[in-house]
């Protein structure tokens, strides 16, 4: 396929052409997987300032976007990639293999560093999604910050760089500029930014943004980051959220409201206990999406009521749906009960789903939130029960929502009314 880039396409190829370190936030869909193999290639081929370069991503993405990409182009059919997955044997088969392009999970970086920091070779580096090194005290942010001497270029890809706060910032922003804009230390971010908010005594739980933390923090990062929206430069198709809301029977509203108020539940088998508030909550939202777990791992079936809202939700769509579930029994009760259900295993699964095989493909969030492109399978998401993760939720309705979809997308939650379901949504 011929790629035509959009005008904010070429601007971000350009950019990262002409510079050595930028921050591309393109919201998700836009094309950030294109753009970066484009500038890439002219780098290498024709400006000659790029020799190996390392692709970090998730390992699904690792695993299939960013290959896929260079099949689907014509300019970019002959980079050579090699992928530096599986097992050790294997990646380091693949780091010693001659390539253009050398890809890598993000859980192997610190591997990789250790392995190879005497011979490292990788004179360019793309971080896909940049938000998954924003804790500065993860072992990949300080693998990869001991090699950023021996970087000459580097480049960080993400949709959502402070879907959690304006916190998550320091360290993505650091990898691009060693601490030149938001400060060398964490400490003196937060000291110049945030002042504390909930505490306890002198323990210090969370921070919270002064009233110019977010103005003064865009404007100290603009040189180095594009930040573009769809809305900006792309005609979508609507995206339209909603709610459908079941009240549980009295009989599981009483199972509710009796671990809510006394942390215990009583079942016919066996006792739940709720040691923490934490724990708590994780329970309730058991309850609400129907089966709970107990102590050793198992789980005990308490009603089948979303399950029924679930059934007319994709008879109502007539189109493949995407569903996403959080918990193990969620997705064995939906395999159960609707036979054509498919769970997200492979590549194969992701191919099958653009053409349209699988009418009910069930997913947890956090295999399908980086990369993947889904749009040509349906345009009907459906949130078996809530998420409490915002990067995740963006992310994984974004696999649908993203440019080359041609119907409106509906995201459907499944809510149970009167639950912490509730919560999680607002």
């Amino acid at each position: 396929m011929r790629f035509k880039p959009h005008d904010y396409q070429y601007y971000c190829i350009n950019r990262m052409i002409n510079e050595s370190r930028l921050g591309l936030l393109l919201q998700m869909g836009l094309g950030k997987s294109v753009i970066t193999l484009t500038a890439i290639n002219e780098l290498k081929f024709y400006k000659h300032q790029v020799n190996k370069v390392l692709i970090i991503a998730p390992k699904r993405v690792a695993e299939t976007t960013w290959s896929d990409e260079c099949k689907k182009w014509d300019h970019l059919k002959h980079l050579k990639i090699s992928k530096i997955l599986g097992s050790e044997k294997k990646r380091i088969k693949a780091v010693k293999s001659e390539a253009d392009i050398y890809i890598i999970n993000r859980e192997n970086v610190t591997w990789l560093v250790e392995k190879f920091k005497g011979e490292w070779k990788w004179d360019t580096v793309v971080i896909d999604e940049l938000s998954s090194f924003k804790n500065h005290r993860a072992k990949r942010f300080k693998s990869l910050k001991k090699m950023l001497p021996h970087i000459k270029r580097l480049y960080g890809l993400t949709g959502t760089p402070a879907a959690n706060g304006l916190l998550d910032l320091w360290a993505q922003i650091y990898l691009l500029d060693q601490g030149e804009r938001l400060y060398k230390t964490i400490g003196q971010y937060r000291e110049r930014f945030f002042l504390p908010d909930k505490r306890n005594a002198q323990v210090i739980f969370s921070y919270k943004p002064k009233l110019d933390a977010e103005a003064v923090i865009k404007e100290l990062i603009s040189d180095i980051c594009i930040s573009i929206k769809h809305s900006d430069f792309v005609d979508l198709p609507d995206c339209i959220y909603q709610n459908q809301t079941l009240i549980l029977s009295d009989r599981v509203q009483k199972a509710y409201l009796e671990m809510e108020k006394k942390l215990v539940l009583e079942l016919s088998d066996t006792e739940i206990t709720a040691v923490n508030a934490g724990v708590l909550t994780n329970k309730l939202l058991q309850i609400a999406s129907g089966s709970i777990y107990d102590e050793t791992g198992e789980y005990h079936l308490i009603h089948k009521e979303k399950i029924e809202v679930l059934k007319e939700t994709i008879e109502q769509a007539a189109s493949p749906v995407l569903v996403f579930y959080n918990y193990k029994h969620e997705r064995d009760l939906i395999l159960k009960e609707i036979k054509e259900a498919k769970v997200l295993e492979s590549d194969k699964d992701i191919r099958d789903w653009n053409k349209g095989k699988i009418p009910v493909l069930l997913a947890h969030p956090a295999s399908t939130a980086y990369g993947l492109n889904m749009q040509e399978g349906g345009h009907t998401v459906i949130w078996f029960s809530p998420t409490w993760n915002l990067e995740l939720y963006e992310q994984a309705n974004a696999r649908l929502n993203r440019q080359g979809q041609t119907e409106t997308v509906t995201v459907n939650h499944i809510i149970a009314k009167n639950t912490v379901d509730e919560i999680v949504m607002k």
